[in-house]
């Protein structure tokens, strides 16, 4: 076991702001113990962990970050609650909270309009749930491998894709030309020419014409089988133009590429790896659909900013230009803890 997830780091008052009146210049340390600091204009004190997923946990901070560690690494429930003697409902909320903050971070940090792409590609997968299946459709940026967002919904419906797309909308830098991947699944064309739409004023009356982005280069990978074998691909483009797109590809894939979905395909072969609720075969289904979905974004999130990848020499946030640093699973956790926006001082 690491000693870093047994030691705390020392406490910094210049990084806190009080809870109770929101004031950051007088904060000091009231006991190092307790990690507890007290504000000099309200006099009243409040925990380090206020403010962050392990706030009134009643459990030590290593403990509950090794968990989550293990959580985000693919290990089951029922053997993180036989190795810690934890109770497996306490287990499953802690993944849940987590799961939550980790949303949150993603819309902070990732859907903030700053996101230079190449290619984006987008799928999704069918999940096995204790009260049937469910969809779950997720996006990422191939150059930097940056899981954007994902979505979990009970039927493979236009609306489920619509979800994902917003926020890679809010996600990506506009006037960047970029090509969007997908499958043949007619939905995620649906999705993508409904949201990427900016209206054109004219100043006659009336509701204004919505046109396309015109940064957009849409391909579609059209798959035919028979008999379960795969026997042809069909490249359709729905949107901009071939040489663009193709120059785009070859950039985001860093070689001669061509096009195809095998990039978030093979991320989420990782999520069925890493979230034992996905694997195809399994006695541990997810029980209800938000578990699932805050399971995802935890996974996805260590994934983005905690996860060094080889290929990449850093994390998928840092090849995105999002932070500087690769950042541990208790800096994820802590991110919030101080001064309004202070998830910039992580970056």
């Amino acid at each position: 076991m690491s000693m870093k997830f047994m030691t705390e780091p020392a406490l910094n008052p210049a990084l806190m702001v009080c809870p109770h009146c929101s004031e950051a210049e007088k904060i000091w340390i009231h006991s190092q113990k307790e990690r507890r600091f007290k504000c000099a204009s309200c006099h009243r004190t409040f925990s380090e962990r206020c403010g962050t997923p392990l706030f009134r946990l009643g459990y030590p901070s290593w403990v509950v970050i090794l968990v989550l560690a293990l959580l985000a690494g693919g290990c089951p429930i029922p053997a993180i609650v036989f190795a810690f003697r934890l109770d497996e409902r306490t287990v499953a909320s802690w993944q849940q909270i987590a799961g939550q903050h980790a949303q949150r971070v993603q819309v902070e940090t990732v859907c903030q309009g700053q996101l230079v792409s190449q290619q984006i590609q987008s799928d999704e997968m069918w999940v096995k749930t204790q009260f049937g299946p469910v969809w779950m459709a997720t996006a990422i940026d191939v150059f930097s491998r940056l899981f954007i967002w994902g979505e979990v919904g009970i039927e493979r419906h236009t609306s489920l894709m619509e979800r994902v797309v917003v926020k890679v909308a809010a996600a990506l830098r506009r006037g960047q030309p970029f090509v969007w991947v997908t499958d043949g699944f007619g939905g995620w064309k649906q999705a993508i020419v409904k949201v990427l739409r900016t209206p054109s004023y004219t100043g006659k009356p009336g509701r204004p014409r919505l046109l396309l982005w015109p940064e957009l280069h849409l391909v579609q990978v059209v798959k035919h089988k028979v008999g379960g074998h795969l026997v042809s691909i069909d490249h359709r483009l729905c949107y901009g133009s071939w040489a663009m797109a193709q120059q785009l590809v070859c950039q985001a894939q860093t070689q001669l590429g061509t096009f195809n979905t095998a990039y978030i395909e093979r991320f989420n072969a990782s999520f069925r790896t890493w979230i034992p609720a996905l694997t195809r075969r399994s006695r541990t289904p997810s029980r209800y659909r938000l578990h699932l979905q805050a399971d995802m974004f935890w996974t996805g999130t260590v994934y983005n900013f905690c996860r060094v990848h080889a290929t990449l020499q850093g994390t998928p946030a840092m090849a995105a230009g999002l932070t500087e640093k690769v950042w541990s699973v208790r800096d994820l956790l802590f991110c919030f803890q101080s001064r309004p926006n202070s998830i910039h001082g992580v970056l």
